[in-house]
């Protein structure tokens, strides 16, 4: 892996490894407890999703409800925080704010996904008021969104596309034209869609051509692992944690 670095959140030697909501596959997804399992097994980059609550309150958090992990109840977008910080995944572990990571986790580079339009400014400004520049890498599915996001933040802010960069590279790697945006620095993009594989070496390529990391997700066999790695990707996020670190162990990357 010989990508140029286009921002200080992607210095790392060889390969990343994401510990995907910190590592789903333990069933306490986006939790305190999660992240801490993550970096006790020696993760320094975490993805994890935010939501905003009613008042404003940025939680780390997938869903658009509390009901398929907690044993809450509602939308996250209509509920104040007051009522979430009772929520308990599994019900054990309570829903984390994003603040509250940037702090009980300083060694650590987060990969946040803005879930809808609200986490937008929190996050910015949350960001800009901790000084976090280049702990955090910011997407959405939405390129809008995140283009939105890099104008208001300007360099200093990490990106990567959304679904429409990811096709306009993707054109771009089968000699075709699409426009792209300049500022982002990764391209993340899924294993596979509707069983055919999104990345092979002509899209590697083409990212690379252009200063962009290529990292994919959820990754979660090692066979996969082994697969992108040979293609030259620069970073895998995965549910199964000690999987990842076994893979890259074997391959003398781990870091």
């Amino acid at each position: 892996m010989n990508t140029p670095t286009r921002h200080p959140y992607l210095d790392h030697p060889g390969p990343i490894a994401f510990a995907h909501r910190g590592g789903a596959a333990d069933g306490l997804e986006n939790t305190v407890a999660q992240f801490r399992r993550a970096v006790e097994a020696g993760y320094r980059y975490i993805e994890t999703d935010v939501h905003a609550t009613a008042d404003g309150q940025l939680v780390a958090f997938h869903d658009a409800t509390l009901d398929r992990v907690t044993d809450g109840a509602g939308r996250i977008a209509d509920l104040p925080w007051q009522d979430v910080r009772h929520a308990r995944v599994s019900g054990v572990e309570p829903v984390p704010l994003f603040e509250e990571l940037l702090e009980t986790f300083p060694e650590v580079r987060w990969n946040v996904d803005m879930k809808a339009e609200p986490t937008l400014g929190p996050l910015l400004d949350l960001i800009a008021r901790t000084g976090a520049w280049d702990r955090v890498c910011v997407g959405s599915f939405s390129e809008a969104r995140v283009a939105r996001a890099q104008r208001l933040a300007g360099p200093r802010l990490a990106t990567s596309y959304g679904t429409r960069g990811v096709l306009g590279l993707r054109l771009r790697s089968w000699g075709l034209p699409a426009t792209l945006r300049p500022s982002a620095v990764a391209a993340q993009v899924p294993e596979s869609q509707s069983g055919i594989p999104v990345v092979d070496r002509r899209f590697v390529r083409a990212a690379h051509a252009r200063g962009l990391h290529v990292h994919v997700w959820t990754v979660n066999e090692p066979h996969s692992m082994h697969r992108l790695l040979d293609l030259g990707v620069d970073g895998i996020m995965t549910d199964h944690i000690d999987t990842l670190r076994k893979v890259l162990q074997d391959r003398g990357v781990w870091v």
